[in-house]
């Protein structure tokens, strides 16, 4: 079996190597700290599982996911976030996840999760099964915010979070200039004017951290 671990902290990499591979003693192992090798790395071996941060440097995660889905869509992937499971989750099985943990959460359920999704399943973790509920309970599908693609949400959460346009791009890996433009295309898209609309509308709608 061959599993391919995708997320730019080296030491939780690690962690998860060594998890795994008491649980697995016959795998092989590969490691991913950008988006893009990630993706290149998915593409051109034959692996059984890929474990991906969402929210690694460079190319967005969602994207890197699609992409996967699109070109090798037999290849699971379980998708590992620091964001909260409402927020992305109902996103990340758009795109073609397998399953979906939070890093804070990923200790206790990454060995059932692993398991369940190498036997054919997606996992969905109890509390997240409750949040898709409402989720389709809500009508969420219509709110301005589905309008975003998986980029422009993220970068809608951080400048609700307070961040300046430098601090995105250097939490992105992208450019000042590149976080201004998505900024306008967000604006854009939910019809709104500024920066404390945008905060205003994340804030109610549980969007920001």
């Amino acid at each position: 079996m061959k599993i391919l671990l995708a997320d730019d902290h080296a030491l939780l990499r690690g962690g998860l190597r060594l998890m795994l591979a008491a649980a697995f003693p016959d795998a092989e192992f590969g490691e991913a700290e950008q988006c893009e090798q990630a993706l290149e790395s998915a593409l051109s071996q034959p692996w059984d599982l890929v474990i991906l941060d969402i929210s690694m440097p460079g190319r967005g995660g969602l994207d890197v996911l699609k992409e996967i889905h699109a070109r090798r869509p037999t290849l699971p992937v379980l998708i590992l976030s620091m964001y909260t499971e409402r927020q992305f989750a109902v996103r990340a099985f758009r795109a073609g996840a397998s399953g979906y943990l939070t890093k804070a959460s990923a200790g206790a359920e990454m060995l059932r999760a692993v398991n369940h999704i190498l036997g054919g399943g997606r996992y969905v973790s109890a509390e997240l099964a409750e949040q898709l509920v409402a989720v389709l309970d809500s009508g969420a599908g219509g709110m301005l915010h589905e309008r975003l693609s998986a980029r422009e949400f993220e970068i809608l959460r951080l400048i609700a979070s307070g961040k300046t346009v430098k601090e995105a791009a250097t939490e992105l890996a992208l450019s000042s200039n590149t976080i201004s433009t998505y900024r306008a295309r967000i604006l854009e898209k939910m019809q709104m004017r500024t920066n404390a609309e945008l905060t205003h509308y994340a804030i109610a709608n549980q969007l920001a951290e």
